[in-house]
């Protein structure tokens, strides 16, 4: 009993002590304001519509020139996003519905055709590559492919242009030759951006499908004829 007593001693005299009105019992808690991070800096939840459309329209812009000049690089696969490629595929399938002739029947489901044709390509060869070990995302794989069909639209536009001219052997070597150096050229672009995601062993089972797809659509690029 007795260290019980001495032990309570030092606070025997707490029951006295009463808090003056004067002194405030409450008050603001001020959270201190620390350097602004990453996320804070590339929030857009403040950002006026129109600065949102012009910086996602400049990072459009530059993954059209990592495409252009194609390099081992992660930029594609960083800031990945799919309004490039809905766009050239929809630019494609515009593009190639002249072919058909001019009646609403033919003109919509060949249209439906080059877009199912490069989104269906798109997912199987995604697919693959995630099923054979690849680091990259989904949406990661979608955005390379679909940004590196760039060449082959451009060279689209170029064969319309030399068909104006006629469908003779001249325009036809021509045409050859412009659809083939784009299809290298995608070809090229795809793999150089997907080169470090997979394991060396199987690089080749990845990039066979690669070569078919565009192979496919440089095909479709050939083979168009307005008349048709």
């Amino acid at each position: 009993m007795a260290s019980a007593e001495e032990a309570s001693r030092p606070f025997a005299g707490l029951s006295d002590v009463s808090i003056s009105e004067e002194i405030p019992v409450e008050g603001d808690i001020a959270v201190p304001v620390g350097p602004s991070t990453r996320d804070d800096e590339f929030s857009t939840l403040d950002e006026p519509v129109k600065e949102t459309i012009v910086r996602d329209l400049r990072a459009v812009g530059n993954k059209f020139i990592h495409v252009l000049y194609p390099k081992r690089s992660s930029a594609l696969l960083r800031d990945w996003d799919l309004w490039g490629p809905l766009l050239l595929c929809v630019t494609l399938a515009l593009l190639l519905q002249g072919g058909a002739a001019d009646s609403d029947d033919q003109g919509g489901p060949q249209f439906a055709e080059v877009f199912v044709i490069i989104w269906f390509g798109s997912i199987v060869i995604t697919l693959n590559s995630k099923l054979l070990g690849g680091t990259i995302s989904f949406f990661q794989s979608l955005c390379v492919l679909g940004y590196c069909i760039m060449p082959l639209t451009v060279a689209l536009i170029v064969c319309r242009i030399v068909l104006l001219s006629g469908s003779g052997k001249v325009s036809f070597a021509v045409r050859l030759g412009v659809v083939t150096a784009s299809f290298g050229w995608s070809t090229f672009a795809s793999t150089a951006f997907l080169a470090d995601s997979h394991l060396t062993n199987r690089k080749a089972l990845v990039v066979y499908p690669v070569f078919l797809f565009y192979f496919v659509i440089g095909w479709m690029i050939l083979t168009f004829s307005p008349g048709n």
